[in-house]
């Protein structure tokens, strides 16, 4: 039987992720183009995935604090993506997603023992918290390359890594079943209401997807609030259309 230490400590995957992350960054401050290039799309990726693990982590460690104590066997506490769900639906996904459009939706989902939890309030708390570590996330990475002299390849790849934060915290906080935003307000709902949105609640990231990237103006309303607030928390709008463009090479 694991101990109770290795519940809580990080997971080689977890490790892994975050080592392809910094050797995208390593790439990317080569001048070589075909280096940076290679170097933003695994610094963009392997950053999303490691953001996956802390979003999760955060549902799971502020339920921890909240009184539900089965996270930590379910391996919640432990930042390995393959804890949360399904793979593919934890892992594949999300970053098919990403790769497809740009589109940073959501993936794994932790469950919690709601009934352990003390009030309403703090169920919607563990809601948020998850888009809220996407957002520190992203004031963490503009901060760091703010007003410092760094490598044109990976200012671009951070930026539009931070931005892609950003994107995820608003596409989380959309009040849609299955996303974070409709989790912080179902515990004041009804109970006939939270059967309905568990039935559709499988479906809604695929949907969500389809709808972005199929229905007139929603992409364009999407990213024009993401990076409305990427600006407002100090990121740099032309840096990150950079990164994107690097990101998605093949569309240049």
């Amino acid at each position: 039987m694991r101990s109770h230490r290795s519940q809580l400590r990080p997971s080689p995957v977890f490790l892994l992720l975050v080592a392809v992350t910094v050797g995208g960054g390593v790439l990317c401050t080569l001048g070589n183009p075909l280096a940076v290039t290679a170097g933003v799309v695994l610094l963009v990726l392997g950053g999303w995935a490691v953001s996956l693990c802390l979003h999760e982590f955060g549902h799971a460690a502020t339920a921890y604090r909240s009184g539900d104590t089965s996270v930590v066997d379910k391996g919640y506490l432990t930042l390995d993506i393959r804890r949360y769900t399904d793979p593919v639906l934890s892992f594949v996904l999300p970053l098919f997603f990403l790769l497809a459009g740009g589109i940073p939706l959501p993936g794994g989902a932790v469950w919690i023992n709601h009934r352990a939890i003390r009030s309403p309030a703090a169920r919607s708390l563990v809601s948020l918290a998850g888009p809220l570590v996407n957002l520190v996330l992203a004031v963490a990475l503009t901060m760091l390359v703010a007003g410092v002299s760094v490598p044109l390849g990976l200012l671009v790849g951070l930026s539009y890594l931070a931005l892609v934060q950003v994107l995820a915290f608003v596409l989380n906080m959309l009040p849609v079943p299955g996303l974070d935003g409709f989790g912080a307000l179902e515990p004041y709902l009804s109970e006939r209401s939270r059967e309905l949105a568990a039935k559709v609640r499988p479906w809604t990231p695929l949907v969500l997807f389809l709808v972005i990237v199929s229905v007139p103006g929603v992409s364009r309303l999407l990213f024009g609030a993401g990076s409305a607030l990427f600006a407002a928390v100090g990121g740099d709008t032309t840096a990150a259309s950079i990164g994107y463009s690097e990101f998605m090479f093949w569309q240049r």
